[in-house]
């Protein structure tokens, strides 16, 4: 082995040359095998090298002869600037001490990168016991102090993440007591810093869960499966607010499996909760009145029925309509009847027990589940207290507003074993009651349901005929008296269900005028009519006038001129050769909107009829302000022509008022020779009736008017 020592030519001790030449031979093989640098230096001010060991080319780049005797450079002057002073003044107070030292600090490689060393070494004494030099190993800790960074740095990651998260994070003890938790934490818990929590909070079970069972579900769930998702529990604040979390959370064992204890996270979901109750109860109740809406009805229902079988008990289910809302929500503006909508609810609430339950359809529909009820003389009591208190005159805005309201009652178990049955025959009641003169109420019997199931089935079936093109139209044929040629039709409509007979109109359209259908039914006769008018001048080459009904419902709709004006457009239908027929009774309801739509129409430069003349309600004085062309006297006064005289006077009456104001006069159900000849003779304009023509077939209509022409 070659030793750089051995060369040395500087005049030492005889003593110290000795001892250097023994450690060399005895120490030769081992230090040539050493990953690191064997020194020996002097302690003067540069602590030149003296000895140093093969290793010093892989520790500092240098060649042992660079750093023997400080020749190319000392070993001192590879120390990092920075370590220098604290590395001698530490060495010097090892030694001052007679202690070995031990340290780590950084060197400048020959390469220029800077490396971690560790150096380890002690005094070397001669033989007068006099301190002359040093003697030690340096090996490179580079990796080992990278690796200790990167800890250090992960560690301080993971801490910053720990004290700065959002969600809370914790260790417990398997029996519930805090290891170690972060800031969040605490702030979720309601306290005011993690030593605060620590004081609060010594057993988890006892202190933190509202319901103290849950730790112990926690933990169950954690011996099975060893870990524990999304799991929510409801706990308490310091301040005894009760919020909602969730908890993911895991086992930590040691290396031979045994728990030490739990880790996790914690997050308040209490808003999320909230939202959800929200979400729910808005599902579930009615938002107006807060009462239960009809996705709890059933449900309810089904409890009472379950709570009647167990104990022998009867439960009334009573559907409430109120009987003249529909007139003070439209006269008056729907924000009263909100207002009244509320107070009949409240006054509902207040006249049944606690066990019942009022629940809002919708509109102005209620419905009463009454339970533990012993027999039908306390349901009648408690209809009879509805009644009255539905009756008492509600205040709103000043005004003293008094309605009435119709009841249907169907009981369990008699009238129905299902919530869908009884729900049906208590509807059923309910439209009798009104039938009856409305603020009454009704029990559900079978003869009502032979009656009424026809009307409800119709109701029901309406709703999807449009859809499934189950309508069609009819057209009656009116005459001139003057030419005896047609000079217009009526379009009037049919039902024809798929494989069943004609449904007349009189059998579904007061239905369909009651639940609104006949706003959309009404928009597609408009639509087929005016096509129909459109199709038979091209085909004849003149034009047919066409006329058709307006519903009090239609009428009453805020965009109806709107609708007449763009399914003129649509269909090219010149407006002059449309006629639309008001029946005169719905200027009861609101006469100055009345006339306002009236004029609207005119404006478009359609016909206007006043049907049914002589049969309303209507003033006289209200008639010259109708911006109308037509007036269409009831078949009632000419059926009756031949047996009643009276009608002759009548008859004579609206002819002369008619043309009076410059209107023509239209006869409407003559069927014979006799009315026919009556009602020329004293100047009526037109007629309509199975004694010119029957209401005929699109393709039957056709081959009239040609023959006609």
């Amino acid at each position: 082995m070659k030793m750089h020592s051995s060369l040395i030519t500087k005049s030492f001790s005889p003593g110290l040359s000795k001892l250097l030449q023994d450690r060399e031979r005895m120490l030769g093989m081992l230090i040539s095998n050493l990953k690191g640098m064997m020194y020996c230096c002097l302690l003067d001010e540069n602590w030149t090298m003296v000895f140093v060991s093969e290793g010093c080319v892989g520790l500092t780049g240098y060649d042992a002869e660079d750093l023997l005797f400080n020749h190319r450079i000392s070993y001192e002057a590879l120390t990092l600037e920075d370590d220098r002073a604290w590395v001698r003044d530490s060495i010097n107070d090892a030694l001052g001490n007679n202690e070995k030292f031990d340290l780590e600090y950084r060197i400048r490689h020959a390469d220029g990168n800077i490396r971690w060393v560790q150096e380890s070494g002690s005094p070397l004494f001669n033989e007068n016991g006099e301190l002359e030099a040093l003697e030690g190993f340096i090996q490179d800790i580079t990796c080992r102090k990278q690796s200790e960074q990167q800890a250090q740095e992960a560690e301080q990651r993971y801490r910053s993440i720990f004290e700065n998260a959002i969600e809370g994070i914790y260790q417990t003890t398997p029996s519930g007591q805090y290891l170690d938790f972060n800031p969040a934490l605490a702030k979720i818990y309601g306290y005011d810093s993690t030593q605060d929590l620590v004081l609060g909070i010594s057993d988890i079970q006892k202190q933190l869960y509202v319901d103290p069972n849950k730790r112990a579900e926690f933990t169950e769930l954690m011996k099975v499966h060893g870990q524990v998702l999304n799991f929510e529990a409801q706990v308490y604040r310091k301040n005894g607010e009760v919020i909602w979390i969730t908890e993911n959370s895991h086992g930590v064992l040691d290396n031979e499996g045994k728990l030490l204890f739990y880790e996790g996270t914690v997050e308040d979901i209490s808003e999320r909760k909230n939202y959800e109750y929200q979400l729910q109860y808005q599902a579930t109740h009615d938002i107006l009145t807060g009462l239960p809406n009809r996705t709890l009805l059933t449900d309810r229902l089904e409890q009472c029925m379950s709570f009647a079988d167990r104990y022998g008990k009867i439960v009334a289910v009573a559907f409430i309509d109120l009987d003249q809302f529909k007139i003070i929500n439209d006269s008056m503006g729907h924000h009263v009847g909100d207002e009244l909508l509320v107070s009949m609810a409240g006054r509902l609430l207040d006249n049944v027990r606690k066990s019942d339950t009022v629940v809002r359809l919708g509109g102005d529909e209620f419905v009463l589940l009454l339970t533990s009820m012993q027999s039908v003389d306390d349901i009648t009591e408690s209809m009879q207290r509805i009644l009255a208190a539905v009756m008492d005159p509600c205040v709103i805005e000043g005004y003293d507003f008094v309605i009435s309201c119709s009841i249907g009652v169907g009981i369990y178990p008699h009238d129905g074993s299902t919530p869908g049955t009884l729900f049906k025959n208590a509807d059923l009641a309910m439209y009798k009651a009104k039938e009856l003169g409305r603020n009454n109420f009704q029990f559900y019997s079978s003869e009502l349901n032979e009656v009424l199931t026809e009307r409800v089935e119709i109701e029901y079936r309406l709703r999807s005929a449009i859809e499934n093109e189950e309508f069609l139209l009819h057209y009656q044929p009116k005459m001139d008296f003057a030419t005896g040629k047609v000079c217009g039709i009526e379009a009037l409509i049919r039902w024809q269900p798929p494989g069943e007979a004609i449904i007349p109109p009189m059998s579904f359209i007061p239905v369909a005028e009651e639940t609104g259908q006949i706003e959309e039914i009404g928009h597609w006769v408009l639509i087929n009519a005016c096509r129909k008018g459109r199709e038979l001048h091209q085909l004849l080459g003149y034009p047919i006038p066409v006329a058709i009904n307006v519903s009090p419902r239609q009428f009453r709709q805020f965009n109806l001129v709107e609708i007449v004006e763009s399914v003129l457009k649509s269909t090219e239908l010149d407006p002059q050769f449309l006629e639309l027929e008001i029946t005169e009774s719905y200027l009861i309801h609101d006469t100055k909107n009345f006339i306002k739509t009236l004029h609207d129409l005119k404006a478009l430069g359609i016909t206007l009829s006043i049907d049914d003349f002589g049969t309303g309600y209507s003033s006289m004085a209200y008639l010259k302000d109708f911006p109308v062309d037509r007036l269409k006297i009831d078949k009632i006064f000419v059926g009756n022509l031949e047996t009643e005289s009276t009608n002759i006077g009548i008859l004579n009456a609206i002819v002369a008022l008619g043309h009076g104001l410059g209107l023509k006069v239209v006869a409407e159900g003559v069927e014979t020779a006799h009315q026919h000849a009556f009602l020329h003779a004293i100047g009526c304009d037109e007629l309509q009736g199975y004694y010119f023509s029957r209401p005929l077939s699109a393709e039957a209509l056709r081959i009239f008017l040609t023959n006609s022409k």
